[in-house]
């Protein structure tokens, strides 16, 4: 009986294939885990509550590498684990009051729809080429902010919540979709070079 939960091809199913139940489980909790650890490493900005963390960087590259389904499963087990009062968010925050209810809730809240989006993008094959791997990080990129703007703005204002929320971030989100994007179809490469060296 096939047990394969990934039907859609990403890099990772292409490199663990077959991905059963078990590998399956495994990648989602051990993304969830780099997520929490990725929360850690926090570079506060004096002017916005929110800081930068890797967070978005790891939403983006889980969602290609594991796709739509198991990407949006480990960023909620990520929300699930930092809720039930594990050390998981930021700065190892914790618990269902700083998910729902902090500066950055929106940002949180949108992890599984970000990486939802970039993962199915992934599996239509946008992450073998550097722009279209770099235009499927930007859409997930702009989930986040849009995300984390309109929270900020329930506090701020429209235009507070884009001087906090979004405009300091913009150059980093480019950045880290630039070596997203780079090294995606990089990995595409060692796949297929590997696959031609078996055959």
């Amino acid at each position: 009986m096939n047990t394969s939960y990934v039907k859609a091809e990403t890099l990772t199913s292409a490199v663990l294939a077959p991905l059963d139940w078990t590998r399956s489980l495994a990648l989602v909790v051990a993304f969830s885990l780099l997520m929490a650890l990725s929360a850690q490493f926090v570079i506060p900005l004096p002017w916005t509550p929110v800081p930068i963390t890797g967070q978005t960087f790891v939403v983006l590259l889980t969602g290609a590498l594991l796709g739509s389904r198991l990407g949006a499963l480990a960023m909620i087990a990520y929300l699930v684990e930092g809720a039930s009062g594990l050390p998981f968010f930021r700065a190892g925050a914790g618990g269902a009051a700083y998910l729902f209810a902090s500066p950055t809730t929106g940002y949180l809240l949108s992890y599984p729809a970000a990486a939802f989006v970039v993962g199915l993008l992934a599996e239509r094959g946008w992450d073998r080429r550097f722009l279209t791997a770099a235009a499927a990080m930007m859409i997930g990129s702009i989930i986040i902010l849009l995300s984390g703007w309109a929270w900020l703005a329930r506090l701020v204002g429209m235009a507070g919540a884009w001087h906090a929320g979004v405009a300091p971030f913009i150059i980093g989100d480019l950045v880290k979709i630039a070596l997203a994007a780079a090294a995606l179809p990089s990995g595409w490469a060692i796949v297929r070079s590997d696959s031609h060296r078996r055959d």
